[in-house]
């Protein structure tokens, strides 16, 4: 399936909507790593699994690699195309969950306020750099929000603590690509979107 270009004020993103059979529960908008794409083993897992749950799927590649680009924008570039993105194909009567793998989970969790989401689904959340534990990301986690961490146990970039708002579930022995039981990780990230009543 080919993406659809949609302007945003860093350059034309790409977007994939997969409509559930029947009325959808809930929006799911998914954002890929830093130099890899949405078709990622863990977001297609998920995408499908969420699809056939009753829910609307939307992919977001960011504009730096519709350009062709491997080397992330800044975080604000992301940010602001992300929310662009969101801003377009959010629907106001049916609930949003945004989320991703990585650098796009980031994106998700730091903007998941801002664009009025219910929910953030982030898959292998890069708590810090590999080997510089010191530099974490844990305040980019969302507070106050319902939050699904599932990071690899195996994981160079580490994995987060949970809080009130963010559940984490660790796949044992998965790197970050979460490659590792990846039908698995989308049946928990399914079953957290139905506890919350957002898929069937």
């Amino acid at each position: 399936m080919s993406d659809t270009p949609i302007e945003t004020p860093r350059g034309p993103a790409g977007l994939r909507v997969t409509e559930p059979s029947g009325k959808p529960l809930s929006l799911l908008v998914l954002g890929h790593g830093a130099g890899g794409g949405v078709d990622a083993p863990d977001l297609k897992a998920v995408h499908d699994a969420a699809v056939a749950a009753g829910v609307r799927v939307a992919l977001v590649t960011q504009p730096y690699r519709v350009a062709g680009r491997r080397a992330p924008a800044p975080a604000a570039q992301l940010d602001e195309a992300w929310t662009a993105v969101i801003g377009q194909v959010a629907v106001r009567k049916l609930p949003l969950i945004v989320g991703g793998r990585s650098s796009g989970a980031r994106v998700a969790c730091r903007t998941a306020a801002a664009v009025g989401a219910v929910g953030v689904l982030a898959l292998a959340f890069p708590l810090h750099p590999p080997g510089k534990p010191e530099k974490s990301r844990a305040d980019e986690l969302p507070v106050g929000l319902p939050t699904l961490v599932l990071n690899g146990d195996r994981d160079a970039f580490g994995v987060p603590e949970p809080t009130a708002d963010v559940e984490v579930v660790v796949r044992p022995r998965a790197t970050h690509d979460l490659r590792k039981d990846v039908r698995t990780t989308a049946d928990l990230a399914v079953g957290w979107l139905r506890a919350h009543g957002w898929a069937r």
